[in-house]
């Protein structure tokens, strides 16, 4: 038995700790609050949001330049910002949230093309969205002569119609304009998926099925080193993961509406993953292919390969499919790939982006965009990454936990869902810093420049998106976690 002391010194702790739990609570919810708050009300346009800004907001910028009537898709954009709001309603229950996320739905509701997805990115300006065949502004132009291009690149429609089925869902499926956006462009997905499973990079309509006949793929005969300069808009295509973005959309849209038509969509494009594996000597897969099956040639710096990058990607959406269908395909498909590209880890640990078809030398370009095996620092491009990270230990950690756990015929069980806890003194720590980074406006503004203005731009400090969203993705699981 406690002695009265002792009950009084532990009653005198509690008290205190609960004080001070209670007071870094209150501090993360109005951080929380207050940056929201100026992101939506001086950052936001029209609901929607860029990458970065100016501190003063006059400069801004996503991929590209923009001005105060553009806003992007391409994440960390629109829908990035959006998901991170709505995950605060989930954390919070406070409205408040829910409602700036459906602003940033309504923004994608008013950028969605009639092919069905986005573009990178969403224009407000009167006169340039008479050049673009907006859904909402059918019948206005002559929709035939306007841009139409909607991109699975870069997780761009996808991350746009994740947001906007996860609203749907939150809104209990009540909200006409999210709903209705949302079943079009997943009916638009389904429609634009080849006979053979694939998805292309780039859709405006339903490919011509007869020009695509189901082929395994294979390596041409030759190919050239030469860039053909030809339309790629085409070809099947796993580039910055696209099809693995969307098999992850088709999964959850099933979720979602319960209709099995969109998880038919994702197993056939894991079929699709299974003839577009490439046979021995290399048994991965390439960036994107032609109707033949053969390795292609996209852009200038993209030539017919075996990728290093995109492969990784591929392995873990067929680890996700065997998760969810048991299917030993999915999984045995796995095994020869990663033994080949653990066999072709450059001394760095690196792995290459591009091998040559067959011999499996790495490929690289000088800055003149000539093909090379020679990896030159100082003469290779730097807008795009010819030397990818290595994320194969992770991947092979999965995989053998499957394969001790396979059951033919039977769905393997799912990753357990993280379950709330009390928050650790690493979190405390992180949340500690967040409020104190903030300023008196709600900025959390950082040091840095802008890329898309040359090098005469005066900007010194910006303010990122990015930042934004992990941010209040900290602040907000803290006040779950404290409830």
């Amino acid at each position: 038995m406690l002695r009265p002391i002792a009950v009084v010194a532990v009653l005198l702790f509690s008290t205190t700790f609960t004080h001070a739990e209670n007071t870094l609570r209150s501090q993360a919810a109005e951080a929380l609050h207050k940056g929201t708050e100026f992101f939506r009300n001086k950052v936001s346009t029209e609901g929607g949001y860029l990458w970065q800004y100016s501190e003063d907001l006059a400069r801004r910028e996503g991929e590209g330049r923009a001005t105060d009537s553009d806003v992007w898709v391409q994440p960390p954009g629109t829908p990035s910002v959006g998901l991170a709001l709505l995950e605060v309603y989930q954390n919070t229950g406070d409205k408040y949230y829910l409602d700036a996320a459906r602003q940033a739905g309504y923004c994608l509701v008013r950028g969605q093309l009639e092919s069905g997805g986005w573009g990178y990115i969403i224009r407000f300006k009167p006169s340039h969205r008479k050049r673009t065949a907006y859904r909402v502004d059918s019948g206005t132009n002559n929709q035939n002569k306007l841009s139409n291009t909607s991109t699975l690149d870069d997780n761009t429609t996808q991350e746009a119609l994740r947001l906007l089925m996860r609203l749907d869902k939150t809104l209990d499926f009540k909200d006409k304009q999210i709903h209705e956006a949302a079943m079009y462009a997943l009916q638009q997905l389904l429609d634009i998926q080849y006979p053979n499973g694939a998805w292309p990079q780039r859709f405006t309509a339903p490919p011509q099925a007869d020009k695509f006949p189901v082929k395994k793929a294979s390596y041409p005969e030759k190919w050239s080193w030469e860039f053909p300069h030809k339309s790629y808009s085409s070809y099947y295509t796993f580039n910055d993961n696209a099809m693995s973005d969307t098999v992850e959309i088709m999964l959850e849209a099933s979720r979602i509406y319960g209709d099995k038509k969109f998880r038919e969509a994702a197993l056939r494009c894991g079929e699709f993953i299974l003839l577009a594996q490439m046979p021995k000597p290399q048994p991965a897969w390439a960036q994107q292919y032609d109707a033949d099956m053969h390795p292609a040639w996209a852009r200038k710096f993209e030539p017919p390969s075996i990728t290093g990058g995109e492969s990784q990607g591929v392995m873990r959406t067929l680890l996700q499919l065997y998760r969810e269908t048991g299917d030993d395909r999915f999984l045995d498909a796995v095994g020869p790939a990663l033994k080949y590209l653990e066999s072709s880890v450059l001394p760095s640990g690196s792995l290459a982006r591009f091998y040559e078809l067959k011999t499996n030398r790495p490929l690289y370009f000088t800055k003149k965009y000539k093909l090379t095996y020679e990896h030159n620092e100082n003469d290779i491009p730097t807008h795009y990454g010819f030397v990818t990270s290595n994320r194969l230990p992770q991947i092979r950690r999965e995989y053998e936990r499957l394969l001790k756990t396979k059951t033919a015929g039977k769905a393997m069980p799912k990753k357990p869902s993280q379950k709330t806890s009390p928050p650790s003194k690493s979190m405390i720590a992180l949340v500690k810093a967040v409020i104190a980074a903030q300023d008196e406006q709600g900025r959390w503004a950082e040091k840095g420049g802008l890329t898309r203005f040359g090098s005469k731009d005066p900007t010194q400090r910006v303010i990122k998106c990015s930042t934004f969203i992990r941010n209040a993705r900290i602040l907000s699981r803290y006040l779950a976690a404290t409830k």
